[in-house]
């Protein structure tokens, strides 16, 4: 069944006006990201909360084009532990949330929250049991002071324990109860930030020795050392499991039984990330400290699981990282056309909401300078690019509505090299940052050069097992595949099997590499089978089997995204000059373009199209393909350099 994010009933739009808030006139129900127009992370400071000055910035941003919030709540400013504060998820600390969400439904705005103070999810009150451990139970493992009650200790909880959830839901649905009223909101968890290295639960070691036949205690300690590698391989194929079916599972279907929906970024967690991205609503990219090429990843995902909204956290530490403490590089001065090479990257490989990143809680009397968080683009009425800020909005709601029409276009299935990211356990030196060591996270995932031109999703050994070949197709859920292609070095038997499976069905497959079995438990069928699919006509190490043509020919392609809405196609040719972007980005970056032009053929159901691609400097260009020809729609937007 298509996952959507339907309305609420009619009957269920009615709920009581706040004790202290004045009525509105009117109530309108908002489905979550209806219109494409950007939210912002809205960071609520541990301070007392005004309710004059909630109602101001919602109105102040709903001015500037945003369609919808997203609360935070973090730390006193500055880590001043003397900020008189409500204590967390009190009465009087939810009285403005629920004024803020009551004022948003009434402007006709979205309202999320991020589950918790800051993240990874912590609570005071957490028992020892449901607290987050390594195999060594380090002692100040599971200790966590930035939050909003700052420096009190709070504990981050076992997120391989279900009932380590259970606990922490229960806590944050009695302070949201009421905020859950009204037009339906999402629930957000951010990137995964609790330690992976010999990440532990009760349980573990019985259940692994169950399935692996063998002991994991005894290479604890040398998981990650050359020479264990098969090792870590099994260790990473049951931490999946428990990461997916204690955490991500339950995380959804509590946002459920409140009536909200989950919106999550997976990135950083030790798990199959595509199948966590199927796992919740609405799956969640984030750049540019992800670059945009990982977007393809919950881009594919919801595409797989029927779902209509791909969100990104954008525009965090845009010009580099900043530590807590201070402003990040350039903070306050970004070029909105940067920005927008960020934004337009991101729109080429799938995501189509932006979520900005973001604005502090300022209110009428205070300044920038009052309250900041470190490692965001400011958005407020001072912010640098202001006068820029609601054109920008409109145009990345104007893409991202025409990056929902139909359904995400589809033609080739790409393998996802999990099992060599998980073989490959460290990431090279050169591409590690203070946050990032493992390959298990799949920053640097691209498709294969000879691909392009095509839009391949990425699918894994779920997909495979679980899809249907039926008429030359490769159906799961409302996606349809002509051909697969497995581009990597290592390959789990039961995906090798499932691959054999569909090729003898009749499914071209291209198997561009021989690989190799991970595991410490080797088969000799692992051969068998690799060489059965290879001795099938329409199996190859190259494009040869695949009948089908590119979307779109011609040499040195841009980036582009795809949506099929009938017999119409939607494209969204990301400029040049957005292709590869790495952080951080060259402040002023987007000014180095001088404009190009791309000669190239979309190949429609009624035959190849010619078109010239005209890029003026930071432009990017949608294209609508029909039976009767091409046509290029005006986006109507410049970024204009700030001095």
């Amino acid at each position: 069944m298509k996952k959507t994010l339907h309305l609420f009933s009619a009957l269920a739009l009615m709920f009581a006006a706040f004790a202290c808030a004045p009525k509105p006139t009117t109530v309108t129900t908002v489905e979550p990201y209806a219109e494409g127009k950007p939210y912002t992370r809205w960071w609520w400071f541990a301070e007392h909360i005004s309710k004059d000055d909630v109602r101001y910035q919602l109105e102040w941003l709903r001015e500037q084009g945003f369609g919808g919030v997203e609360i935070a709540w973090v730390y006193p400013m500055e880590g001043d532990s003397t900020t008189p504060r409500p204590a967390w998820l009190s009465k009087e600390w939810a009285e403005p949330v629920n004024y803020a969400k009551h004022v948003a439904d009434s402007l006709g705005m979205g309202c999320d929250f991020t589950y918790g103070t800051l993240w990874p999810f912590n609570s005071y009150t957490i028992p020892e049991q449901y607290r987050t451990h390594s195999f060594y139970k380090k002692e100040g493992e599971a200790d966590r002071t930035i939050t909003w009650e700052h420096p009190r200790m709070a504990y981050i909880m076992n997120h391989l324990d279900r009932n380590a959830f259970d606990y922490y839901a229960k806590e944050m649905n009695e302070g949201l109860k009421d905020a859950y009223k009204g037009s339906k909101s999402g629930l957000f968890v951010d990137s995964w930030e609790v330690e992976t290295r010999q990440l532990w639960t009760d349980g573990f070691g019985e259940k692994f020795e169950e399935r692996f036949g063998y002991k994991i205690e005894p290479y604890m300690d040398d998981l990650y050392k050359a020479g264990n590698e098969d090792i870590y391989y099994d260790y990473m194929s049951l931490m999946s499991d428990y990461v997916i079916d204690e955490f991500y599972r339950p995380f959804t279907e509590n946002a459920h039984s409140q009536g909200a929906f989950s919106r999550s970024q997976c990135g950083g967690a030790p798990a199959d990330l595509l199948s966590a991205f199927m796992v919740v609503d609405v799956p969640e990219t984030e750049a540019i400290l992800y670059e945009p090429n990982y977007g393809r990843i919950p881009a594919s995902a919801a595409a797989l699981a029927g779902g209509d909204v791909v969100t990104s956290e954008t525009f965090t530490c845009i010009y580099g990282w900043q530590k807590w403490g201070g402003k990040g590089p350039y903070q306050e001065r970004e070029q909105v056309a940067d920005m927008r090479l960020v934004a337009d990257a991101l729109f080429a490989n799938g995501t189509n909401q932006i979520i900005w990143h973001g604005t502090p809680f300022i209110g009428k009397n205070q300044t920038k300078d009052e309250n900041y968080f470190y490692a965001s683009v400011y958005v407020g009425r001072d912010a640098y690019f202001v006068d820029q800020l609601k054109a920008f909005n409109d145009y990345m709601a104007r893409v991202s509505r025409y990056m929902r029409r139909g359904t995400t276009y589809s033609d080739v299935a790409l393998y996802l090299p999990l099992e060599d990211s998980w073989m490959g356990v460290e990431l090279p030196e050169e591409l590690q940052m203070p946050w990032v060591w493992g390959e298990y996270e799949l920053r640097y995932e691209w498709a294969p050069d000879y691909l392009a031109g095509y839009q391949p999703l990425w699918v894994n050994a779920k997909v495979l097992r679980e899809g249907e070949f039926e008429d030359g197709i490769l159906r799961y859920g409302d996606v349809e595949f002509t051909s697969l292609v497995v581009d990597v070095e290592w390959l789990d038997i039961e995906a090798l099997r499932e691959v054999v499976r569909l090729a003898e069905e009749g499914l071209p497959v291209v198997m561009a590499r021989e690989p190799k079995q991970p595991g410490k438990n080797k088969s000799e069928e692992f051969q068998a089978l690799y060489k059965q699919l290879m001795a099938l006509e329409n199996a190859s190490q190259t494009m040869d089997v695949v009948e089908q043509k590119p979307l779109v020919e011609g040499e040195n392609l841009p980036d582009f995204w795809c949506r099929r809405d009938g017999d119409d196609l939607y494209i969204f040719f990301a400029n040049p000059a957005a292709q590869r972007l790495t952080y951080p980005l060259r402040y002023g970056q987007a000014f180095e373009d001088e404009g190009s032009t791309r000669e190239v053929v979309i190949n429609t159901d009624a035959g190849a199209r010619p078109l010239t691609l005209e890029f003026k400097p930071n432009e990017s260009l949608m294209v609508k393909a029909t039976d009767e020809g091409v046509e290029v729609i005006d986006l109507g937007f410049t970024a204009k350099r700030i001095e």
